[in-house]
């Protein structure tokens, strides 16, 4: 399975659709940066966004993976083709990959949320450090210290949870 001819074929799907790397990105909840790493060949996107991109795109996820366009009366051949490329080469749909997504998504999810959380600590802690309290600062610096715990904690049941979860449910 050639990478590069992959990422050369979604940048021009993409291109065709109109679509910035942001715009992209803001649609399928990865970043930009995301988006030019498979475009550039130097990750494969997920199956999951295989299977969006396909729908978005208007082509088979064959043709996402071979990087071309198949004549309808060729997609069998091609398939098989492809199937076995992909079996010969499983690093593809690592683990780790999905993994990633996952909590790249949780994240942007979750951004502003965190972003508050964070403005309303660091007030706080300022407040404190003002008024000369600087027991209560740490205190605050032990509470965000447990935050962030409880924070990924929460992440990481979301992305198990999606990684083998839904996997499991027909």
């Amino acid at each position: 399975m050639d990478m590069t001819k992959m990422g050369a074929f979604l940048q021009e799907l993409r291109r065709e659709q109109g679509l910035t790397q942001e715009q992209l990105g803001e649609r399928l909840h990865v970043s930009s940066k995301t988006i030019s790493r498979w475009e550039t060949g130097a990750y494969m996107p997920p199956v999951e966004m295989l299977l969006a991109l396909s729908e978005l795109y208007g082509v088979s996820m064959n043709e996402l993976v071979t990087g071309a366009r198949i004549p309808p009366e060729n997609l069998p051949q091609a398939a098989e083709q492809t199937l076995t490329a992909m079996l010969a080469d499983q690093e593809a749909f690592q683990l780790n990959e999905r993994k990633r997504f996952w909590q790249e998504k949780w994240l942007h999810d979750h951004r502003w949320s965190i972003a508050l959380l964070v403005g309303v600590l660091m007030g706080v802690t300022i407040f404190f450090a003002f008024i000369r309290r600087t027991d209560l600062v740490t205190i605050i610096a032990l509470l965000a210290i447990g935050l962030t715990i409880f924070l990924r904690n929460r992440r990481d049941g979301y992305v198990e949870h999606h990684l083998y979860d839904d996997q499991l449910s027909p």
